[in-house]
């Protein structure tokens, strides 16, 4: 190999830097959206709830042990002092969906409030992407370290973060084209089965594509890196003024002898 052939160490510092940026950025997304665990306790049960009702058509025993398994798994959760966001968020979920059920009476309604759910947040990304504020950015800011400096210091990642918000929008609102008319026109069972199946493909296309604008985006500003060097600098100021104030006097009074 030649010394033209050789990668200088500027290029191999900078493949380096990327692939660190490629690390980190994975690794904030994992922690973000919940990772393996959170889809399956994302999935499980809405699953359990379709699998007892394509059995018996027993509402009661369906949303009941679909709410069980939540309850369970956020106690495994608490138990092993894991973060517990992403399971909460799928007790409310289930519970929400046993209640109105069982109000109405209608096993379809189990699915009803999460469908709504989807509907709000597919508009939420799109509106706050319009507004110039995505959404996908406000979630993943404090993740980042960044807060909100990628608004007004960092416009290549506000771009990658309305992408972003873009791809999450329209990706939801396809699910919700596909859900809403199934909730009108099929019967339970075929509802749960759509609804279970396309739990986790939007879902990982809309994280895929987060990484690949995020990847290609600046690096963001660890704005609380900066604050603590901001500390730091202030309190070394300080001990220098005092420093100063102390060898004042002790001049003067070397003058005055």
């Amino acid at each position: 190999m030649t010394s033209l052939d050789k990668p200088t160490t500027e290029e191999t510092s900078a493949d380096t830097s990327a692939d660190d940026a490629r690390a980190v950025t994975e690794a904030a997304l994992f922690e973000a959206f919940g990772g393996v665990r959170g889809m399956v306790e994302t999935v499980l049960p809405g699953l359990l709830f379709v699998s007892i009702y394509t059995v018996n058509k027993n509402l009661h025993m369906s949303a009941l042990a679909a709410l069980g398994v939540a309850l369970v798994m956020v106690v495994v959760r608490l138990v092993r002092r894991d973060t517990v966001k992403h399971a909460f968020s799928g007790v409310f979920g289930v519970g929400f969906g046993v209640v109105f059920a069982m109000m109405t009476g209608n096993a379809k309604d189990f699915y009803l409030p999460g469908m709504l759910y989807t509907l709000g947040l597919a508009l939420a990304y799109i509106v706050t992407a319009m507004a110039g504020v995505p959404l996908i950015g406000l979630m993943l800011g404090p993740v980042f370290k960044e807060n909100l400096s990628w608004r007004t210091r960092n416009p290549g990642r506000k771009k990658a973060y309305t992408k972003a918000s873009w791809a999450w929008g329209l990706i939801l609102l396809a699910k919700c084209a596909i859900l809403f008319p199934l909730y009108w026109w099929a019967d339970t069972t075929q509802l749960g089965w759509v609804l279970v199946a396309l739990k986790i493909p939007p879902f990982l296309l809309a994280v895929y594509l987060t990484w690949v604008f995020l990847a290609k985006a600046p690096p963001p500003i660890d704005v609380f890196a900066e604050m603590e060097a901001e500390e730091r600098a202030e309190e070394e100021r300080k001990a220098a003024a005092a420093e100063e104030g102390e060898e004042a006097p002790a001049g003067r009074h070397r003058r005055q002898s």
